[in-house]
């Protein structure tokens, strides 16, 4: 079985098992760290925008760009992952 966010120890009999594990668990980890980092973006922009700089204010909105974009590149790493391991479901 492989894991979520860590190299298994038994991976399923399949060619290149460890890379699609090492892909999985990449897209996992950027899609969590993507997502806090959207959050907090979000959080600094929109919801306590009184208290920030506007370059601050700047930054956040440029870098939820950036950080959703990461967070589809994990999902496409995911996926991948996932496929190579034989699911057909995502």
């Amino acid at each position: 079985m492989y894991a979520q966010f860590s190299i298994a120890k038994h991976l399923p009999e399949v060619k290149h098992a460890l890379n699609f594990q090492k892909c999985l668990t990449l897209g996992n980890t950027m899609m969590l760290f993507s997502f806090i980092v959207i959050a907090l973006s979000i959080t600094v922009t929109f919801v306590f925008d009184n208290y920030f700089a506007i370059p601050t204010q700047v930054f956040a909105h440029i870098s939820t760009i950036i950080f959703a974009g990461a967070l589809k590149l994990g999902y496409v790493l995911r996926c991948v992952a996932l496929h190579g391991f034989g699911n057909k479901n995502f």
